[in-house]
């Protein structure tokens, strides 16, 4: 079998440029993800009969921010909720299109949809800017969920299908680096721009570089393999192998052999459902999908109580976006020592420690610092979830696999605010309903095979011989402890 990565090479200089055109969307994402704390702060008010709470025309106090959706549309009193569900219909938007754009993927290819995906992210991230009624900012922000959730799981599936085992740790943990950057960036937009209108143009038009992807972006050679567009593939290797200075010459020979061996599998393409067809794919699928769920419910529900901390918006943002940053560093170090299995059960159950003691921890000094670590361990649940997915799962599912995960994410993370809601029924209320699920995750995943140092599958067939052979393994081992305990 011939790994690909002998031939373009682990990490060189065109994993170098293609790492960094990658890498400049993750900020971009995180402007337009998180610019709902900017869009909608909270903001004083009064009416003009000073005896009235609410009222139609509303005076507000302009001094910190100009404009805002607030402002703009009277989110307030009875429409309060309005705000809640602009930043919904987003994440909703988010949800389908990792869904939708990661099926795309696997079927028309990482190029192409990758460019739709950023097209679509800088024409309807622009129209929010002059959208005149709440209603039709609200439809548009979905459309742009649609495209910043297709540009998440798409770009890391590239980047993973390029670099190769032993880098593979390391750039999935830098992967995340930009997002945070991004998101304690968007400080200097907020406070420099406090008009809605211009705060939006703005992270639009920052995001207009990415249109180069319409002339510079390339395919992944395992998709191309994958498809059986094998004359594409070469052309292609041989073009990064030349990059990376290493020798062209045999090629085409050993990726010829390479799909005459395997010619029956690389035909089939594959689709979401095959990740139920298969039973040792299925039970990983489901596996993955409430892990997803869970680490970003947990993040939602721990980052509201982080929120407390201090009334200052731009703190708060730089704050949790430093403690991010610090979990994408530490993962490094951590997963070039363990296994990936274990990192993900560790961090779930250090996540729900933390989780579980802010029930009975009165509030203070170490409250916070139980929340920091929560946060941060978290964090680095979710940077190894990205990792642990891409290499489970074979090429002609990979995308299918990632945005099925990532939708669970959203549907984690729109459920997370009713959950903080518990509050009111008691201080333990809300901490022990956050704390549950990343338990149950670490037991769950148990039973998942481990990944460290595989070379990535190409097909079905590939990925269900592998998760069956990984699983028997650890059936093995945990019948050979059990025989010599007793």
């Amino acid at each position: 079998m011939v790994l690909i990565n002998e031939i373009i090479g682990s990490f060189g200089k065109y994993h170098y440029f293609l790492c960094f055109i990658i890498f400049v969307n993750k900020c971009g994402v995180a402007f337009l993800q998180m610019s709902i704390i900017f869009l909608a702060p909270p903001v004083q008010f009064r009416c003009p009969d000073n005896n009235a709470s609410c009222c139609d025309n509303p005076i507000y106090d302009r001094s910190k921010y100009t404009r805002t959706i607030v402002m703009e549309w009277n989110l307030i009193c009875e429409r309060a909720w309005l705000k809640d569900l602009t930043q919904t219909a987003f994440q909703f938007g988010v949800l389908v299109g990792s869904l939708a754009f990661g099926i795309a993927s696997d079927k028309y290819g990482r190029r192409i949809t990758l460019t739709v995906s950023v097209i679509l992210e800088v024409f309807f991230g622009v129209m929010t800017s002059f959208l005149p009624d709440y209603w039709s900012f609200t439809a548009i922000r979905t459309v742009l969920g649609c495209a910043v959730g297709g540009i998440m799981v798409i770009g890391f599936v590239i980047v993973m299908e390029y670099v190769g085992n032993n880098c593979r740790d390391v750039v999935a943990a830098l992967f995340h680096v930009p997002f945070t950057v991004g998101y304690m960036c968007l400080t200097l937009f907020g406070y420099f721009i406090r008009d809605y209108t211009y705060f939006l143009l703005a992270i639009s038009l920052s995001n207009v570089v990415l249109l180069s992807y319409i002339c510079i972006l390339p395919e992944t050679p395992r998709w191309l393999l994958a498809v059986n567009r094998t004359s594409e593939a070469i052309v292609l290797m041989e073009r990064i192998a030349k990059v990376n200075d290493l020798p062209t010459n045999d090629i085409q020979n050993k990726i010829e052999m390479y799909q005459l061996e395997h010619k029956s599998n690389s035909q089939k393409k594959g689709s979401l459902l095959d990740l139920f067809h298969f039973p040792y794919l299925r039970r990983n699928s489901l596996i993955m999908s409430f892990s997803w769920f869970a680490c970003s419910y947990c993040f939602y529900g721990i980052t509201l109580y982080l929120s407390h901390l201090t009334g200052d918006v731009y703190i708060n943002v730089l704050a949790s976006g430093s403690v991010c940053l610090a979990a994408c560093i530490i993962i490094i170090p951590v997963t070039k020592f363990m296994n990936r299995k274990t990192v993900a059960i560790l961090t779930n159950v250090i996540t729900s420690i933390c989780l579980l003691s802010l029930a009975v921890v009165p509030e203070g000094k170490a409250s916070q610092v139980l929340g920091i670590i929560g946060v941060l361990f978290n964090y680095m649940n979710f940077v190894i979830l990205y990792l642990y997915c891409s290499e489970m799962f074979p090429t002609v599912v990979r995308n299918a696999a990632i945005g099925l995960s990532s939708m669970m994410a959203r549907i984690g993370s729109m459920i997370a605010p009713f959950v903080a809601g518990f509050r009111p029924y008691g201080q333990w209320c809300a901490p022990v309903a956050f704390g549950i699920l990343p338990l149950i995750s670490a037991i769950l995943c148990i039973f998942l095979p481990e990944t460290k140092n595989c070379e990535l599958m190409m097909n079905m067939e590939e990925g269900e011989a592998f998760a069956k052979r990984k699983s028997r393994q650890w059936v093995r081992v945990s019948e050979t402890v059990t025989a010599e305990q007793s």
